[in-house]
C-alpha cells in the first residue's frame, strides 16, 4: 500500500519535471483553456508512459518546489472529462493528500495516470487544440506530434523505485491517526475505524441530531494508510454509516430562497474493503434540483444581477446587500437549474468580484457551488 504523502515527496525530490511527472500550482477546470491544458498533459504523460504510472502533483510552486497546497478537489468524475475529449483515454485518479504544514482546508492534489498501451489523442476540438492531435513528453514539456509514437519503457525502473520507496508502514499509520485526532482536530469530536485489520479511516465533524439521524458539519474524513483526504467541507452536512466491510458518506447541500433553507442529498460515496488487501470506491449522484415558481425566481434573479452590478461599479452596499451577497452563488445556481441558461455564465463571470470581496464566505460559497455544478455535469445529471 502506497503512502501518497511519501510518494509526492519522492516525486518532488527529482526537482525537475520529467517525462513521467508534472507539477502545477493549481488546476483551473472552470474554463475551456484550463481544461485543455489539463487534458494536454494527461494525453502526453499517457503516451510517453505506456508501461508505468505517471503523475501530476497539484499545489506546488513551479520555481521553488515549495508545497503551498490547493483547495480540496472532490470531483470523482474527472475521468468523465478525460473520456469526453480523448480517444483511448487512460484511467486516471485524483486524490487529495493532506500535509502537516498546510491549513486545514488545503491539500496537495495527486493525479495518477495509469499505463495504457494504445495511443491517446483528442477526438474533438477544445480551446486551441484540434481533433486528432496527439501529445508526448519531451523532458518537462508536453508537445504535439504527428509522428508515430514508439512504445517506451524508459521510465519503468525509475517509477517502480519511487513507488517502492513510498510504501506505507505501521509507524506512518499510527503517526497519521495521532496527528489527525490530537493535533489537526483537537477542537472537535474525532473517531477512527479499522477495516479488515488493515485499513484505518479517521473522521471529525460537529454532530447534530435531526429526526433520529446524525449529521456532521465541518467534516474531514481521511483514509490514513494512504494519507488520502476522502472528504472535506466547511459547509455541507454529511451523514456517515459503516459496517464491518463498508464506509459510506452521504453529502447534503443547503439550498433555498428568502432565508428558507432545506438540505438536499447530493452524492453518496461508498468504500468497500476486501480481505485480499484491496478496496474500491463507488460514487452515486443523488441530487434532484429543487423547482421554484418561475415568476418569483425571475424577480430574485434580476435582484441578484443588480447586486452584482453594484459590486462591479464599486457602489456602496447596505448591510442587507452584504448579507445577500453570501447567497449570490447558490441563487444563481438555483436559477440555472430552473431554466435560466445564462445564470451559470453570470456566476462564472462574477468570480473575480467575489474572490476579492472582503467577506471570505462569499468566495467560499462560490467554490462550493461550482463544485456541485461540476459534479452534476460529469455525474449523469443533465447540466450544460
Amino acid at each position: 500500500m502506497i503512502n501518497k504523502r511519501l510518494l509526492i515527496k519522492n516525486l518532488l525530490a527529482h526537482n525537475d519535471e520529467c517525462s513521467f511527472y508534472d507539477k502545477k500550482r493549481q488546476l483551473n477546470l472552470h474554463t475551456k483553456e484550463g481544461k485543455a491544458k489539463f487534458l494536454k498533459h494527461i494525453c502526453a504523460l499517457s503516451n510517453s508512459n505506456p508501461s508505468n504510472n505517471s503523475y501530476i502533483v497539484v499545489g506546488v510552486e513551479d520555481e521553488t518546489n515549495e508545497i503551498v497546497g490547493d483547495d480540496f478537489f472532490d470531483d470523482s468524475r474527472i475521468q468523465n472529462l478525460v473520456n469526453a475529449f480523448l480517444e483511448n483515454p487512460p484511467k486516471i485518479l485524483y486524490e487529495n493528500v493532506p500535509f502537516p504544514n498546510l491549513p486545514k482546508d488545503k491539500v496537495v492534489g495527486l493525479v495518477t495516470i495509469k499505463p495504457k498501451s494504445k495511443t491517446s489523442f483528442f477526438k474533438k476540438n477544445i480551446h486551441t487544440i484540434l481533433a486528432n492531435t496527439a501529445f508526448v513528453r519531451r523532458g518537462s514539456n508536453s508537445i504535439p506530434t504527428e509522428d508515430k509514437i514508439p512504445y517506451s519503457k524508459l521510465n519503468i525502473e525509475t517509477v517502480l523505485s519511487i513507488e517502492n520507496s513510498s510504501r506505507n508502514n505501521i509507524s506512518n499509520t499510527l503517526d497519521g491517526v495521532i496527528d489527525f485526532v490530537n493535533h489537526r482536530h483537537k477542537d472537535m469530536p474525532s473517531k477512527y475505524r479499522v477495516f479488515k485489520e488493515l485499513f484505518v479511516i479517521c473522521w471529525a465533524g460537529i454532530p447534530k441530531k435531526v429526526r433520529e439521524k446524525t449529521f456532521f458539519s465541518r467534516v474531514d474524513i481521511e483514509l490514513v494508510n494512504e494519507q488520502i483526504k476522502l472528504f472535506y467541507s466547511a459547509q455541507d452536512e454529511v451523514e456517515i454509516a459503516f459496517d464491518d466491510n463498508t464506509f459510506t458518506i452521504t453529502e447534503y447541500v443547503p439550498l433555498g430562497l428568502n432565508d428558507k433553507t432545506s438540505y438536499y442529498p447530493l452524492e453518496q460515496q461508498k468504500l468497500s474493503f476486501f480481505d485480499n488487501g484491496y478496496y474500491k470506491i463507488e460514487t452515486e449522484m443523488l441530487f434532484e434540483p429543487p423547482q421554484y415558481n418561475k415568476k418569483v425566481l425571475f424577480h430574485i434573479y434580476n435582484s441578484t444581477l443588480s447586486l452584482l452590478n453594484k459590486l462591479q461599479k464599486s457602489q456602496a452596499l447596505s448591510d442587507r446587500d452584504e448579507l445577500d451577497l453570501e447567497s449570490v452563488p447558490s441563487i444563481l445556481m438555483i436559477c440555472f437549474l430552473n431554466g435560466f441558461e445564462e445564470a451559470k455564465q453570470k456566476l462564472v463571470a462574477a468570480k473575480p468580484l467575489l474572490k476579492q470581496y472582503k467577506n471570505p464566505i462569499v468566495y467560499t460559497n462560490f467554490k462550493e457551488v461550482m463544485r456541485v455544478l461540476r459534479k452534476m455535469k460529469y455525474g449523469g445529471t443533465k447540466v450544460s
